[in-house]
């Protein structure tokens, strides 16, 4: 389902004021959005991985087990 018009998937402004907290240098206008949507796609190889890992091992779902094995590797490939 879409969010109405006008909302968006997440809190602009908490994020932003997040990241200025955590960051020691100037940040572009967008920088946000781009952040999230590193986190999604992160999120999605996650599960993608832990699939995978899943069915291979013979299970019938993704188990926590079965994202802890992928999460190292997951990390590595979006580390910047």
């Amino acid at each position: 389902m879409a969010p109405a018009s006008g909302s968006s998937l997440y809190p602009r402004n908490t994020l932003k004021r997040i990241i200025r907290a955590h960051a020691n240098r100037t940040l572009s206008k967008n920088v946000d959005i781009l952040i999230f949507l590193d986190y999604t796609l992160f999120l999605q190889d996650l599960i993608r991985e832990a699939s995978i890992r899943s069915k291979r091992d013979g299970e019938r779902g993704i188990s926590a087990r079965s994202v802890r094995r992928v999460r190292d590797m997951s990390l590595r490939k979006f580390k910047g």
